[in-house]
C-alpha cells in the first residue's frame, strides 16, 4: 500500500510510516478485509465510507502534523484517519454525528490503544468550542461551504484542510495568518460523502 502511495506522489515519509504501522483491515467490515490494503474506499456503517488510502495520506500530508499538535477531526467514520493522526503524534479530538458509529468507533480505537484520540458525538459543523483553539483541523466529508465555526476555532498559524463542493469537492488548505486573516490554497478534486449538519441518533 505504501509503495503505491509513493508512486501516486505522496512524499511525506512520516505519513507513510504511520499508515504502514496501522492495520487498516481492523477498520473495515469483514467482507472487505482481504482488500484492505488496496487504494480504494469502502462502505462502512450508517451509509458512510472509509476513505481510500491516497485520500488519507493526501489530507494528512497537508496538515503537516507536529508532535503534540491539538487536532480536530470532523467526521470520525471508521476511525482510521484519527488513528493515522495519532500515530503522527497528534492529540486528536474527533467528532461524529452518527450515534451508532460514534459508539462502535470509540470502542475500537480504545481497544487498539489509541489513548490520544478523544471521541465526541456532536454536530461537526459547530466544531468543538470547549477544546479550541486547534493547531490543525481536518474535515472528512464534502462541505458546500467552509463552516465559520471551524475557522474561528483554528489557532493563529494553524491549518484547516477541508473538501468543498457539491458532487465533486476541491481540497482547500486554509492557514490562519492572524486573528482576522486567512490564506487559502485550492488544490486537487476529490469525492467525499456529504457533510451534514445535526446529529443522527438512529442506527441501533
Amino acid at each position: 500500500m505504501v509503495d503505491a502511495l509513493r508512486l501516486r506522489g505522496i512524499a511525506d515519509e512520516a505519513v507513510l510510516a504511520a499508515m504502514a504501522a496501522i492495520p487498516r483491515h481492523f477498520f473495515l467490515e469483514k467482507a472487505f478485509e482481504e482488500h484492505a490494503y488496496e487504494d480504494k474506499a469502502f462502505p462502512i456503517a450508517c451509509e458512510q465510507t472509509i476513505s481510500q488510502p491516497y485520500t488519507v495520506a493526501y489530507q494528512s500530508s497537508l496538515l503537516d502534523i507536529k508532535n503534540g499538535d491539538h487536532v480536530l477531526e470532523i467526521g470520525t467514520g471508521s476511525g482510521y484517519q484519527a488513528a493515522v493522526l495519532a500515530a503522527l503524534g497528534a492529540k486528536v479530538y474527533t467528532v461524529e454525528r452518527q450515534e451508532s458509529l460514534y459508539f462502535s468507533t470509540k470502542k475500537l480505537l480504545a481497544e487498539m490503544g489509541f489513548s490520544t484520540v478523544k471521541c465526541f458525538f456532536r454536530d461537526g459543523s459547530k466544531g468543538l468550542l470547549e477544546k479550541a483553539p486547534f493547531d490543525k483541523i481536518i474535515v472528512t466529508a464534502g462541505a458546500p461551504v467552509v463552516p465559520e465555526p471551524l475557522k474561528a476555532q483554528l489557532a493563529v498559524g494553524g491549518i484547516l484542510v477541508i473538501p468543498v463542493g457539491e458532487s465533486v469537492q476541491q481540497m482547500l488548505r486554509i492557514r490562519r495568518v492572524s486573528a482576522t486573516e486567512f490564506q487559502e490554497d485550492r488544490l486537487d478534486n476529490f469525492r467525499f460523502v456529504p457533510f451534514l449538519e445535526g446529529v443522527n441518533k438512529r442506527g441501533f
